[in-house]
């Protein structure tokens, strides 16, 4: 990323760039660790950005909602607002939810609001995701591509588990299968494959029992996640039984995404990409603007949000002193006030 100077960004060629705002879009989590990587990213955002009053805001389960946050910008003197989604691919929180809310707000306030494209296909996310994936390599299979054969045996030995979180969209699940592929063609890894923590198919322990099969001696298990959460903790919960059941494998979890730098600089770039005004997200494949298998029935569908009635409901969840046990997932489906999404 270099030494740069922070660049300064513009939307209406106005002297003062500080009237220009970063409004950072997630989701929410009740998980307490969630919400603080989601703090720390946003803070390590800033500094790439200093000259702009930036904020997040969380669509449920956490405060402060993205609301408060916007009407915070207006507050600190912003008139105008990029907003990022902090989300890997473009889905139904993408898609419908998060630019409604926007929508929304801006017709309430007069607030005007421009939308970037998610984090999406990009090579500094491959990057950073391998980088995850090496540092979860034994010492002698973390050699560059370029050194001359150096662990390329142990590496051809080593299958890749990638796990998406999974969406009832099939475009953004394929872009999970397709980050596999580029790992395991870029690192030089034997074999890959791709499971979904929710929602879709193969579901992450189904896919490992089969991976067993495969013959690898080695399986390092990726979560393709920007943060900590009830679903990570299901893939680590995963992989330690499994691994229970196969000593004699190398089996190895490898860290998420998280605030790797490359993350942040694309974060940055989609930011600088809205006011340019090529923010477009790939709808090729969209299932709301072309009718893909197994899909008609959605294509055409009007944007909706199904989040303004519940917008921050929740509490921190307070069954883990901070990372997931995964013991929440059965307390919030128990609590029908909660929003949950039903699989």
């Amino acid at each position: 990323m270099g030494q740069e100077e922070p660049m300064k960004l513009r939307w209406d060629g106005g002297d003062n760039p500080a009237k220009l705002g970063i409004m950072v879009c997630g989701h929410g989590s009740r998980n307490r660790k969630a919400v603080a990587e989601f703090a720390q990213l946003t803070t390590g955002l800033a500094h790439l950005l200093p000259h702009h009053p930036l904020a997040y805001g969380y669509l449920e389960f956490a405060h402060p909602v993205i609301p408060a946050s916007l009407d915070k910008l207006g507050s600190a003197g912003v008139e105008q607002v990029v907003a990022v989604p902090g989300m890997l691919f473009a889905a139904g929180h993408v898609k419908n939810d998060i630019p409604a809310l926007l929508n929304r707000y801006s017709a309430a306030t007069g607030l005007p609001i421009r939308y970037s494209r998610e984090l999406g296909m990009d090579a500094r996310m491959v990057r950073a995701a391998a980088d995850r994936i090496t540092a979860a390599l034994p010492p002698e299979a973390r050699g560059g591509q370029g050194d001359a054969a150096m662990g390329q045996d142990t590496r051809q030995d080593t299958l890749l588990v990638v796990v998406g979180r999974g969406s009832r969209d099939p475009d953004a699940n394929g872009n999970v299968a397709k980050i596999t592929r580029m790992l395991v063609e870029g690192l030089g890894l034997g074999w890959g494959e791709t499971c979904y923590a929710g929602v879709t198919f193969p579901q992450v322990e189904d896919c490992l029992r089969r991976a067993v099969g495969l013959g690898y001696r080695r399986m390092v298990v990726f979560p393709y996640f920007l943060f900590s959460g009830v679903l990570v903790s299901r893939i680590h919960r995963a992989v330690d039984r499994v691994a229970a059941d196969h000593p004699q494998l190398d089996i190895r979890k490898a860290a998420y995404l998280s605030d790797h730098p490359l993350v942040l600089d694309t974060f940055r770039a989609r930011a600088q990409e809205a006011l340019e005004g090529d923010n477009a997200m790939n709808c090729a494949l969209c299932k709301y603007r072309t009718q893909v298998l197994g899909f008609e029935s959605e294509h055409g569908a009007p944007q909706a949000s199904h989040h303004h009635h519940h917008e921050g409901l929740g509490e921190p969840c307070t069954l883990c002193d901070e990372d997931c046990t995964g013991a929440c997932e059965e307390d919030v489906k128990a609590k029908a006030h909660y929003h949950v999404h039903h699989h």
